[in-house]
Order: structure tokens, then sequence, then C-alpha cells
């Protein structure tokens, strides 16, 4: 226990030791500067008297010790730490108060930055990493060499990915790129990829858009391994923006789901069964009947299939009922393509062929399984005979019998002759009012209901004159032509030369064509191909391969997802991924930091799923860190997912 008297004992103690110390040292060695005066120099009475000399003339009391500047130089030292410390404290206890008080974290940070920035990310990782695997700018700029900083692959990768991801007309393409990722991954401004500079790059691709075209559907083909042993063919209409006058191109013609009125280009497409991926295309001018462009892309598929090393003798051609008469059942022979395609019965011998079988007969030759109450589909398999030119070639034929189409055909016949008979009860009531008053009015008026109605021909109408004169209509159904037009119902006729197919395979084959019919209306709505605004030749050829590449892509991204087990379209993945945003941080030294904005479960597992199907090269990260400038070869986008998530 600590007492005040015991530290005033302890002191006196102390003081006493040391007095006692300073005594012995002093008496040993002599205390210069303590002399014994002689004693001459003593006043009487002295006994003894002490002369002291003055400190210049005394020696080092202590020799271990200098002459006493170590002390202030300490305790300088000393104080100066003392006031260090207690400005630190202070320093704490203000940021304590102000952090937790009047300023927040957020405020220091606003100090900090001098900007910040929300750029798009979505799926382009993934979009920009299957470009890549096709070597789409590397191919583009073999062939289109260009000087500039902006080269023409960038410019054609940035026009696909824009299709995938958020189609816009060509000048509002820099606007969409500002805000992605895309600027700092291609070291670019977006303000090079303006509207003049698309369409220099659109008329440099022009003069080797075939050549690019092959060159990127071979790597695809290759590298994904794609089977070309089934093939299918089919055309689409799309429609033009603008004046055409001395184009080659647009033109006036009939296609389906197209306005009769506005100027249309079309494009004839093959793709592969395996994943309705296209493997080749051509534009055709709008008035180009589709039989006129079977022959030219038969030639063109054999110079694409020999280029791959496919032999023609494994390969099937699946088109419809517009790729097939007598005059292309022999060009088929001649190019040693097998095919099998719907066909149109013109000629009075196919006609006969079609409605030959009653209908009972099909009943034992089933090729579905019936759905529900809705019978399934019979087919009977016979020979057909084309002519032409002196020549007469047989091939194999299947009549078939499809219930499901039967059913929908009947239903809206029945629907329309409700709809005639609708309209033929008003006529009658009008009866009698202005233009209605004469037997040739009425029957006018009725023969153009009929003649409007597309089941016009299966009713009668006669306006006739009663016996107290008034003015009448009757009308009924002709029993006769309802037969003869129920007997074609859901029937048609599929032709092949390859005699080994069975007829289940031989439809199964047929219906499976719809997928490039699918991929048609993906390019239509998806990446929006129409309507197209370009007002050249070259320039419409150019877009046209610039879509071509963007459904490429589409394409094969799906299969592999589809393959993989995960029952989605590459439009749901766009649309699952597109909320993905990198935040950039741009401070006042010129740094730059750059966060991923954080990712849901399911688009975490999507970018797992999606990592494993790009094996051959990991799924890159979605931040982009580039070096500046970039470098002029191809640089990659993103750093590894793990190391930015971690």
């Amino acid at each position: 226990m600590y007492f005040t008297t015991n530290r005033r004992w302890s002191y006196a103690v102390v003081w006493c030791f040391w007095f006692l110390v300073l005594l012995t040292m002093a008496w040993h060695r002599g205390l210069p500067w303590v002399t014994v005066a002689p004693a001459a120099e003593r006043a009487p009475g002295d006994t003894v008297a002490l002369l002291v000399v003055p400190p210049s003339a005394r020696g080092t009391p202590w020799p271990w010790q200098p002459q006493g500047r170590w002390r202030k130089w300490a305790r300088a030292r000393y104080q100066k730490a003392q006031r260090t410390y207690q400005r630190a404290i202070w320093a704490a206890r203000g940021a304590r108060l102000l952090l937790h008080g009047a300023l927040t974290m957020a405020t220091v940070v606003d100090w900090l930055t001098r900007a910040q920035l929300r750029r798009q990310l979505g799926a382009l990782p993934v979009l920009y990493r299957l470009l890549e695997i096709l070597d789409v700018r590397r191919i583009i700029n073999r062939h289109c060499p260009s000087a500039t900083q902006v080269d023409h692959g960038a410019v054609v990768v940035v026009l696909v990915l824009n299709r995938l991801m958020a189609p816009r007309p060509l000048y509002k393409v820099a606007d969409w790129l500002s805000q992605t990722v895309l600027v700092t991954v291609l070291g670019i401004p977006a303000a090079k990829f303006n509207d003049d500079r698309l369409g220099r790059t659109l008329d440099a691709l022009a003069a080797h858009q075939r050549d690019i075209w092959l060159d990127i559907v071979s790597q695809a083909l290759r590298r994904f391994n794609i089977d070309l042993r089934f093939l299918f063919y089919d055309l689409t209409a799309l429609v033009l923006q603008g004046a055409y006058s001395d184009s080659q191109l647009a033109g006036y013609g009939f296609a389906h789901n197209t306005p009769s009125g506005k100027q249309k280009v079309k494009l004839g497409a093959t793709a592969s069964a395996d994943g309705a991926i296209p493997a080749d295309y051509a534009a055709h001018a709008g008035r180009t009947a589709d039989m006129a462009t079977v022959q030219e892309n038969m030639a063109r598929l054999c110079r694409l299939l020999e280029r791959q090393g496919q032999p023609l003798s494994e390969v099937l051609l699946i088109g419809d009922r517009a790729n097939l008469n007598d005059e292309l059942a022999c060009a088929y022979v001649d190019q040693g393509l097998k095919y099998l395609a719907g066909l149109q019965p013109r000629k009075k011998a196919h006609c006969e062929l079609l409605t030959a079988v009653p209908e009972r007969q099909f009943y034992a030759h089933p090729l579905t399984e019936p759905a529900g109450r809705t019978p399934g589909d019979f087919g009977l398999p016979t020979v057909i005979t084309f002519q032409h030119n002196g020549r007469t070639l047989q091939q194999r034929c299947l009549v078939v019998l499809s219930g499901p189409m039967r059913r929908a055909i009947r239903q809206g016949r029945a629907r329309q002759l409700q709809d005639l008979r609708a309209e033929l009860v008003a006529v009658q009531a009008k009866i009698g009012q202005k233009r209605y008053r004469s037997v040739k009015d009425v029957q006018a008026r009725a023969a153009t209901r009929l003649r409007r109605s597309p089941v016009g021909r299966l009713m009668s109408a006669t306006a006739y004159q009663t016996a107290t004169g008034a003015v009448a209509l009757r009308w009924a159904v002709d029993r006769r032509a309802l037969f003869n037009a129920m007997q074609h119902d859901g029937r048609y006729l599929l032709v092949t030369n390859d005699w080994q197919l069975a007829p289940q395979r031989m439809l199964a084959l047929y219906r499976s064509k719809d997928a490039l019919e699918k991929r048609f209306e993906v390019a239509k709505q998806d990446l929006r191909i129409r309507p197209l605004y370009v007002h050249s030749d070259e320039r419409i050829r150019a877009l046209l391969l610039v879509n071509m590449l963007a459904l490429l892509a589409y394409s094969l991204l799906e299969r592999q997802v589809q393959q993989a087990g995960l029952h989605v379209t590459t439009r749901r993945i766009v649309e699952q991924l597109e909320g993905v945003t990198v935040i950039e941080t741009h401070c006042h030294d010129g740094s730059v930091l750059r966060r991923l904005t954080p990712l849901s479960a399911e688009q975490d597992a999507l970018l797992t799923i999606l990592a494993a199907l790009l094996a051959q090269i990991a799924l890159i990260d979605l931040v982009p860190t580039l070096p500046a400038p970039p470098e002029p070869a191809a640089v990659r986008l993103f750093l590894p997912m793990q190391a930015s998530m971690a």
C-alpha cells in the first residue's frame, strides 16, 4: 500500500546515499576543484579554508557524462514527441466525431471521386468471347485491311453485338456503345463509331462479303462440330425503306406476311438440322420467284460442302413445296444431291395421286400417335413421275393425311362459311333500300360477297323476284364442291430421291424444317433485321452479312446451351444478364476503380454453365482491365470472374 510518509523517508534515504557516493568519489579522486588553503593564507582563527576553483579551470567532474547538452537535446525531443502524440489524439477524436456525426463515409468518398459512371455489361462477356472463337475481327481485317485507329473488324464486332443485345439504327450505335464496357475493352471512343464510319465499313465489306462469310462459317462448323448431313433451305422477304431507283435487289414481288406495296429483298438461307445453324445464305431481288433460286442454291451449297470435306452422297437437302417441280427434280439428280420436299400438285397426274386413295385406307398406315381425341398422321408410300425436256424420272412419294391439319382446316372453313352466311343475311336485310331495289343490284351485291370470301366457291347465292313482285335472295352450300374440297383436307405429298428413308423418318425430317423458319423470326423480331434503311445494293449486302453473323452467333450459343440440358433461348440469356453492370469510379489522382454489381443466384448459375460450355477458353471476367493504349492485335476482354468475385 502507498503512504506519503514512506515516500518522504525514501527520498531522504536516496539523497543521503547519493551524497555519500559523491563524497567517496571526490575523496578517492582528489577532487581537483576542492583544495585546502595553505596556513599562511589562513585568516586568524580559521581552522580550514576551502578553495573553490572556477568552472573554467575544472576538469570533467564525471568522465562518463558530457557537459549537459544531451539534456537539452533529450528534453526537446521529448517535448516534440509529446506534442505530436497530443495532436494525433485530437485528430483521431475529431475524425471519429465527424464520421459518426455530421460527416459520413459517403461524403469523404465523394470528395475523393471526380466522376462515377455506370456501364452496361449484360451478356457481353459471353457474346464477345463467342465472336473471338469465331475469329470475326481478324478475318474481316484480313480481307478489309485498314490503317485507321478504328479497324473494320472492330466496327463489325460492335454492330454484331448491338444486333444481339439492343438493336439500333446505324446513327444510334455510338450512343449505345458509350453506355457499355466495350469503350474500355476496345480502347476506342464511342464517338468514333458514327454512322459515316459505319457506312464506310459496310462499303468495304460489300466487295468481300462472300469470302468473309465462308471463312467465318467454316470456323464455326469446325470448332463446334456441326453435323451437315441434313440441311434446310427456305426463303424470307425483308421490307426496305426509302427510294431504290437503280437497285438490282429492291423490287416489288409476292411474299407471305409482307405488304405488297413495299419494296423488298429476299433472303435465301440454308441451315443445318443440328441446331438450325445458318451455313449459307444469298440475297435475291424482291421480285424473284422462290423456285428460281433453288438451282443457284444447289450449286453454291455443293461448293460449301466440298470445302468442308462433306461427301454429297451423305447430305439430304430438305425444302418446302416451293422447292420442287419437274425441272428441279432433274436438277437435284444432276447435282448428285439427295432431297426431301413437299410438292404443290399442279399437274393433273399429281392431283389425282393426292386423292386417289380413300381416307379409310390411310388408317392402316399410322405415322404418329394420336394426341387426345385428335387423330395422328397417316401415310401411304407410292411412286411419282416427273417429266422435263424429254426426261422421265420416278421418285419416291409419300401421301400424307394429317389428322390435326385436317381438323384445323375444317374448323376454319366452318367459320368462314358462317361469316359468309352472315354477310348474305346483311345483304338480304338491305333489300328495298337504295341500290338494293332490283334483282340485278341484289345479285351484284351477293356476288361481291362470294368473290371476296375464301369459301365463296363453295356456296351459291341467287336473287329472284317473288310472285308478289318483291325482290328476295336465297343461298345454299354447293355440296359437291364441298365434298371435293374435303377430299384434300389434311393431305399433302412428300417426295424424295432417297429410297432408304422410312415413311416415319420422312415426315419427321420434313416437319423439322420449321427450325429455319424460327430462325427467320429471330432475325426479324429479336435482331430486327427489317426494315433496312440503307440505300445501295452494296450496303444492303453488307448489312445482311452483319445480321447473318449475329444470327450465327445466336444459333451457336443456343445450340450449346440446349445440348447442356438448359432449355433456354439466347434471347432469354441476354434478358437474364441484362441487369449486370460495371461501376466505374474515377478519382482526382487519375486512378479508376471498376466494380461489378452483385450477381443474383440465377445469373451466377447461368454464367457457371456458360463457362463450362466455352470449355477450351475459360469464361472471361466481366470487368475489363486493358493497357492504355490498347495493343493493335486482338485484345482480351475480361479477367477471370473468380478473381473479381473474390
